[in-house]
């Protein structure tokens, strides 16, 4: 869910700094506000970028699964400001799936004598 989130923020990332793109092109339009807006835009691709890599990092590394959920959480909330959260959507995807990294708890290994009895096998009739 995470890495999804991310490509969110990340493809809104790149609308927002092709917008500033065209804006600074335009000819009559200050090139101080189409700079802020690429910049913007910028800042969200690489926003978008850390979630995915995050997220991925969840999936890779698992025995450090607190620490990358923490940080899928931190950046999709920082995309709020930067992407509106990528429309929102990878906002609810990254805090989803980085709450989910975080809580959770892997299966604990089991010892070599405390497997469970195989059942008796049925004799052939």
């Amino acid at each position: 869910m995470s890495l999804i989130g991310g490509i969110f923020i990340l493809l809104v990332g790149i609308l927002i700094a092709a917008v500033g793109g065209f804006m600074g092109s335009l000819p009559g339009v200050p090139g101080g506000g189409a700079n802020m807006v690429t910049l913007l835009g910028v800042v969200g691709i690489v926003n978008g970028l850390l979630v995915m890599v995050f997220g991925i990092l969840l999936y890779v590394k698992p025995q450090q699964h607190v620490v990358w959920g923490v940080l899928v959480i931190v950046f999709s909330v920082v995309s709020l400001f930067d992407t509106l959260g990528g429309f929102i959507i990878g906002l609810i995807l990254g805090l989803i799936g980085g709450i989910l990294g975080a809580v959770w708890k892997p299966p604990a290994p089991m010892a070599p004598g405390m497997m469970q009895p195989m059942p008796p096998s049925m004799p052939p009739q």
